[in-house]
């Protein structure tokens, strides 16, 4: 089994703690380890860790391969002698228990840029830019190129750039980075500050024995760096607008569906390359995380293909994935498929469930939906295989106080029943009867041991801005708390 029977907590990086307005890879990420680490938790589950862009969601990114700058912490940016420590005092008054998104890029933007000019003062650091640029030049220089034009280009999506940009001319990008090699390093900087931060974090992941569970969005954004350098991959016309996008058909979440805009992929081409671009963005992401929840696993089964000129996602239809093809390529040329399968679109599926199976992945099973009556017995506890992930709910699932509070009396009076609760503690009793489960590993969101409502929910599937802003607070990450985590996780026999 790929997790022994333990337990986890998601919680994105951009909801620890910190001064700065949103959670970073600074000293609060290493108390929030401590804290782990006390409570016998062994995995830490966090969301997509890219560039974010429109809606700030981090499953849009502007890379697949390039870390998110507004997590950087400023703490250890100070602490490498690249920025004082009156910046850090006259930053803005952030708000607490949540992220301002506009306010924290305004701000870091001139960290980086004073760090960034400071960068030959320090002769080590300068060296280990100059080595990660290097190492990294694979996909660096196309990211750092995209970013700078389109700070040239008002921030408009690629799309919309001079055809001479869109189209990738060889002498227009050659220009660009003639007369913006300042521009260009100053992107490639602000990488190197991610990925000098993160490997010393995961260094003191692995010194404690607590693993990381990251996430990979199946589809890329449009407006990226990955649709930009690789056209020919993606069902685009002439000028680079999609002609079918991604999304998924109505459902529990939305009426109308739910018309995500990525442009979707032309798998024959996939195929005759041996997927050999899916292979280097997951070596890429791997290299980074220990296990990689694959988003939306039943694309690769089959797919929601809608025309891009529809309003809504009612009107699509469903396509053939690259199947056992895919995964069998990637086991034999990896080495090994340390993966879940976020399958719960695909639940009921026999495409779906057989690819999952055939592959022995790990799917996933979600508590707050045992209690629709048309499906409970799939997510009811008691009947989980081991080889699965079970959740109360996830980062697109309101909090568990929340769903019960604004569930059908028919969902609550099934819930009190199977769990014999009296509701005041709905969350901690479903967190209870989830971690004794048959699970190999059992995960809750922060919010679920907090006991927090809907105001803590991260994210509404199909609302396009207003989500990603909930933080934790210093009162509710306590001591107490982490007891009370570290005997369930004894009492249920999970505990590392």
């Amino acid at each position: 089994m790929l997790f022994n029977h333990t337990s986890g907590i998601l919680l994105h990086i951009s909801s620890l703690l910190g001064s700065f307005g949103i959670g970073d890879l600074g000293p609060d990420a290493y108390r929030w380890l401590d804290f782990l680490k006390a409570a016998r938790v062994a995995w830490w589950q966090v969301l997509p860790v890219g560039p974010t862009g429109y809606g700030d969601s981090p499953y849009q990114s502007y890379s697949s391969f390039a870390g998110n700058p507004n997590l950087v912490s400023p703490q250890l940016i100070y602490e490498d002698g690249l920025i004082d420590i009156e910046h850090l005092e006259r930053r803005p008054d952030f708000p607490s228990g949540r992220v301002d998104y506009s306010k924290v890029i305004e701000w870091k933007r001139g960290l980086f840029q004073v760090a960034y000019m400071r960068l030959k003062d320090v002769p080590q650091l300068h060296e280990e830019f100059e080595q990660f640029r290097s190492q990294q030049k694979a996909w660096l220089d196309d990211y750092s190129s995209f970013m700078t034009i389109k700070a040239l280009e008002g921030e408009q999506p690629w799309i919309k750039w001079p055809a001479s940009l869109r189209d990738r001319g060889p002498e227009a990008i050659l220009e660009v980075r003639r007369h913006q090699t300042v521009t260009i390093g100053y992107h490639a900087f602000q990488q190197y500050l991610f990925f000098r931060q993160w490997s010393r974090l995961r260094a003191r992941m692995q010194e404690l024995g607590i693993g990381l569970i990251g996430d990979l969005p199946i589809y890329v954004a449009e407006d990226s760096a990955d649709v930009w350098c690789a056209r020919h991959l993606f069902e685009l016309d002439q000028q680079g607008r999609p002609i079918r996008i991604a999304g998924v058909p109505p459902d529990m979440f939305s009426a109308t569906g739910q018309r995500w805009g990525n442009p979707l992929y032309r798998w024959d081409v996939h195929r005759q390359q041996n997927f050999a671009w899916w292979l280097t963005r997951l070596r890429g992401v791997l290299g980074m995380v220990d296990v990689l929840r694959l988003d939306h696993f039943r694309g690769f089964g089959n797919y929601y293909a809608v025309p891009a000129s529809e309003p809504t996602a009612k009107n699509g239809v469903w396509e053939l994935g690259p199947g056992e093809d895919f995964f069998k390529t990637v086991n034999t040329k990896l080495g090994g498929l340390p993966l879940i399968a976020e399958d719960l679109g695909g639940e009921g599926e026999p495409l779906v469930i057989n690819l999952r199976d055939k592959f022995g992945l790990p799917g996933m099973k979600l508590f707050q939906f045992a209690f629709d009556e048309d499906m409970h017995h799939k997510f009811l506890p008691h009947n989980y295989p081991e080889n699965c992930v079970a959740y109360t709910g996830t980062h697109d699932n309101d909090t568990t106080t929340g769903w019960f509070a604004g569930a059908p009396e028919t969902e609550r009076k099934l819930c009190l029943e199977y769990l014999n609760s009296d509701g005041r503690h709905i969350a901690w009793d479903m967190l209870r009867r989830l971690w004794a489960s048959p699970a190999d590993l059992t995960v809750g969101p922060l919010q679920d041991f907090l006991e927090l409502g809907t105001e803590a929910r991260m994210n509404y599937p199909g609302t396009p801005t207003g989500n990603w802003t909930w933080r934790v607070t210093s009162d509710q990450l306590t001591d107490e708390l982490g007891v009370k985590i570290r005997e369930l996780n004894l009492a249920a026999s999970r505990a590392t």
